[in-house]
């Protein structure tokens, strides 16, 4: 979608309307300043994805301080019984070996460190607040970024601590759709390797 809420694109052909099963209508993409969009929105969604890397390579404070108007207001935008919100994270620990890979420790360090963990909590406290929910992050370290998924969930019991039912539910969810979408690589490789949950 454009900023003045036109379709920037056409009406997907017919196979994508057969594989998405009018899903398509209802995803939108919107190119436009996170805090600004959701200030100035009154609808509410299933989910919210935020990339929102300046050229920096900052994610902007405004976006996860949890006094911040966009993140009271995020609350407020997503689903109060299953809205998700995922953020795409740069990951804080940018230290290789020598052949440029990432070691084992850095890898269990890589989702967590100090900035990231930050703003993992921020989300949290503010998107499921009171209610129940959970939240986690996958890494995908050879790229040095972390995947936040932060979910109100009806479901599951606020302060949850066994990682294992999210994993395990996840794990079946990704090799579902893997399967439906007869996707070339396995999704279950990058859940298990990077999976942490934020407590």
């Amino acid at each position: 979608m454009t900023p003045s809420g036109e379709r920037a694109l056409p009406k997907p052909n017919l196979m994508n309307e057969v594989m998405w099963k009018g899903i398509h209508e209802r995803l939108f993409l919107y190119e436009s300043d996170a805090e600004n969009f959701i200030l100035n929105t009154a609808n509410r969604y299933d989910i919210v994805f935020i990339d929102a890397y300046d050229g920096e390579d900052i994610f902007p404070h405004k976006l996860w301080d949890p006094h911040s108007l966009f993140l009271k207001a995020l609350e407020k935008r997503v689903h109060p019984e299953h809205g998700t919100v995922v953020v795409n994270l740069h990951s804080d620990s940018d230290i290789l070996s020598l052949n440029g890979s990432v070691s084992s420790v850095l890898h269990e360090m890589l989702p967590m460190g100090k900035y990231v963990s930050r703003v993992c909590r921020a989300y949290k406290d503010v998107i499921v607040e009171k209610r129940s929910g959970f939240a986690f992050t996958v890494a995908v370290p050879w790229v040095c970024n972390t995947s936040l998924v932060v979910c109100k969930s009806s479901r599951i019991g606020r302060g949850i601590s066994d990682g294992d039912l999210v994993l395990n539910t996840i794990s079946s969810k990704s090799q579902e759709i893997e399967n439906i979408l007869n996707l070339p690589f396995s999704c279950l490789q990058y859940i298990k390797g990077g999976f942490t949950l934020v407590d």
